[in-house]
């Protein structure tokens, strides 16, 4: 089941009802895709029961930021207030078809520390016994097909927001621009991973936006101010407020893969390094004198969390750990100015401050 209420401290983006309602529309639509999926055979069934699951436990952070613009402008009471929850919604299955398509690309089988689709339909596969090899295919293939489905079905859920024609023509532009720029980052994230020179803190920043900011934070801002009725300045302020803040919620997920406390987090520390993952921190270091010895041990899949300290060590001896959190205070301080701006009104200012302390919260 999806969460019902919001924790406490989520309150602030967006209202408890606003936040039910989504979880209603979640469920509605997963409750009719799984009947509907019945006439085709218990197979495809559980396929969606595995979309619905890979859905749920989360936070719902895009739809907040929906909700958030919706009802920091005042959103008014005719059927965009009901169109809300299903835009709201269409933003989260977004981001699944996302998330497990780059599972796939990145074959990774799991996610918050379980089996992620790839992850399930690989495990029946070698308990069936198939081999290895098979398995891993079967489980991507799965993943491919569901992803599928999610995407598809993100566009569909506008369509039952039932909003005025104008505004469905404007947010399904918006769910494109979400779109196009995620598989642009996508596959500069692949370009990156894969090449001999480590690049710049620019491209890594404009790759993470592209990739992650448009389509968490700018676009679902955006949309969220088109069905309150804003005005074009607003709408552009929450494109503007989006990108900066989605850059540092970046930058705070680069610190974390490195310096966070793995019990607070839930994410390894060590994995980021051992991977080779580009991140701010190691394209500032890369520039430096000491990236020569750090390079031999970046990226070793033997990794040992003895030479992980070291490198550690030796990205805050470089400067990259200040560099990034002088960088990250950039962002929030450009995030901060948008909110200042005239056409930004008070009540939206108050509603997406929180946004900004629940970014930096993640790294405390």
């Amino acid at each position: 089941m999806l969460r019902s209420l919001p924790h406490p401290d989520e309150q602030a983006l967006g209202g408890a009802l606003r936040y039910r309602a989504v979880v209603d529309a979640l469920e509605e639509f997963f409750d009719a895709s799984g009947a509907r999926a019945a006439a085709y055979g218990p197979q495809y069934v559980e396929l969606w029961r595995e979309l619905r699951r890979n859905t749920t436990g989360g936070k719902l952070f895009r739809p907040r930021m929906v909700i958030a613009a919706f009802d920091g402008f005042g959103g008014p009471n005719d059927d965009a207030a009901g169109a809300v929850p299903w835009v709201g919604a269409a933003f989260e299955l977004l981001h699944t078809a996302l998330i497990v398509h780059d599972d796939v690309i990145d074959r990774d089988f799991v996610r918050r520390g379980k089996p992620n689709i790839s992850g399930t339909y690989r495990d029946r596969a070698r308990a069936a016994g198939v081999s290895e090899q098979d398995a891993e295919h079967r489980g991507l293939s799965a993943a491919v097909v569901a992803g599928d489905l999610a995407l598809f079905y993100a566009y569909r859920l506008v369509d039952r927001s039932g909003v005025d024609e104008a505004r469905r023509g404007r947010l399904l532009d918006l769910m494109d621009e979400a779109l196009f720029a995620s598989a642009a980052g996508e596959l500069l994230d692949l370009d990156y991973s894969g090449a001999i020179l480590i690049p710049t803190v620019d491209n890594i920043l404009s790759m993470a936006r592209l990739k992650t900011a448009v389509y968490s934070f700018e676009v679902p801002l955006k949309a969220g101010a088109v069905l309150a009725g804003a005005p074009d300045s607003v709408i552009q302020a929450m494109g503007d407020f989006g990108r900066e803040v989605g850059t540092a919620y970046q930058i705070v997920d680069d610190l974390l893969g490195v310096f966070g406390d793995t019990e607070e987090t839930g994410k390894s520390n060590t994995s980021d390094l051992r991977e080779g993952k580009r991140t701010v921190l190691v394209a500032h270091a890369a520039a430096t004198a000491a990236w020569a010895e750090m390079a031999p041990l970046f990226g070793s899949a033997e990794l040992s969390e003895a030479d992980a300290q070291a490198l550690r060590a030796k990205l805050e001896q470089s400067g990259a750990r200040a560099y990034a959190e002088d960088l990250l205070a950039q962002h929030v301080n450009r995030a901060r100015a948008v909110l200042a701006r005239p056409e930004v009104p008070e009540s939206l200012r108050r509603e997406l401050e929180p946004v900004i302390d629940i970014v930096l919260r993640r790294g405390r």
